[in-house]
């Protein structure tokens, strides 16, 4: 093998197991094999590359060196690759804050939720996780892969997983039903799947037709049981979208398979910010989006939280969630070990309670778990 490409190869996976592939990949290039790594992880990517060509809008913008020599220490800075990726010097990587002023009711709770796996039915994926999430307030959900984070928003949003057992979900103090996706909806949840093309998008059709989906009834004209999607308001909404989360798209009616992964992901949001939900369920909402979209992305999160939505947002990469989130849940064998308040909440706290062992699961929430002997 002379030749080897990479793309995303870390986007699923924790951090120990994605710095023992990069170890990978730096023993390849001491054997004389080429790598080529696509990445928007930009630590890794400075650990790895030689030079580093930065691309923007499908085109080549620079090609920067990111070491003086073969092994030396990295010369070139987050700051600049940023830079280059953006088209101008980031002074943030997150947006300030915007409180809400409004009451923090609670807006969801979880309770007691256990579900099985829906092939192996005697394994449990989520075991007895109890959460909630106020008004106005952003919640994180941490844990490694195959902690449960994913099952368990699936399941709560529709039972889109497993093989529901017992447990209860209210919104705005008031217990729903979630037995399909459109109860789900219906209740005021929302879910922003991790997998968009698969889940989250329908790739040969319209940008304009996407943002609809989820809510083609208050688009419809002519009567109650029957009529028809009143295409001159489905278009208007979807311009509107475009502008204000600057998707970047020649047309509404441009196939949303071509677009870029940032632009699609804020599709997925135009989709569920448009079908007005109480509760966003955000599941890894910026996997595979450069930073300048991750930005605008985390900016719509924190507009819609200072609006008074209640957020969950998953996601595997820590410095999202300590920068995001007023609260943090940690997840591990499907089972919450622990709750950490943004004061309290570091990449060492989380990560002890992360790889919390299954006996160490019963943590009082709000209050710091001791780490695995």
């Amino acid at each position: 093998m002379r030749l080897l490409i990479l793309d995303e190869p870390t986007a699923a996976l924790n951090d120990e197991d994605s710095a023992k592939l990069l170890d990978l990949v730096l023993g390849l290039r001491a054997q004389g094999v080429a790598v080529i790594v696509i990445s928007h992880k930009l630590n890794e990517i400075r650990r790895v590359a030689d030079t580093v060509t930065i691309l923007r809008d499908g085109r080549s913008v620079e090609t920067l060196a990111v070491r003086r020599a073969p092994g030396a220490e990295p010369c070139l800075s987050e700051d600049r690759i940023i830079r280059g990726m953006v088209g101008r010097d980031l002074d943030r990587r997150f947006p300030d804050r915007t409180p809400y002023e409004g009451r923090r009711e609670t807006a969801l709770e979880v309770r007691g939720w256990t579900v099985r796996h829906p092939v192996d039915h005697g394994r449990t994926v989520v075991d007895d996780v109890s959460l909630s999430v106020r008004r106005g307030e952003i919640v994180g959900v941490a844990g490694l892969m195959g902690a449960g984070r994913t099952e368990l928003a699936m399941s709560v949003f529709g039972r889109s997983y497993g093989r529901y057992v017992t447990g209860t979900v209210a919104v705005g103090g008031r217990e729903v039903s979630t037995r399909t996706v459109s109860a789900a909806i219906a209740a005021g949840l929302a879910y922003v799947t991790e997998d968009r093309k698969r889940y989250g998008l329908n790739l040969i059709d319209t940008l304009h037709r996407n943002i609809s989906l989820a809510s083609l009834a208050g688009m419809r004209r002519g009567g109650v049981l029957g009529g028809f999607v009143d295409a001159h308001h489905e278009r208007s909404v979807a311009e509107g979208y475009r502008a204000s989360l600057n998707i970047k798209a020649p047309t509404v009616f441009e196939r949303v398979g071509r677009l870029s992964g940032g632009n699609q992901q804020k599709v997925v949001l135009s989709k569920w910010i448009h079908a007005d939900p109480e509760v966003l369920i955000l599941d890894e909402p910026t996997r595979g989006v450069d930073v300048g979209a991750k930005y605008e992305i985390h900016t719509v999160v924190d507009r819609l939280a200072a609006r008074g939505k209640a957020v969950l947002l998953i996601s595997s990469e820590l410095p999202e969630l300590l920068g995001m989130c007023d609260r943090i849940y940690t997840m591990a064998e499907g089972r919450v070990t622990g709750e950490v308040p943004r004061a309290q909440a570091t990449q060492e706290v989380l990560m002890r309670r992360m790889t919390a062992h299954r006996s160490r699961c019963a943590t009082r929430p709000g209050t710091e778990a001791e780490g695995p002997s």
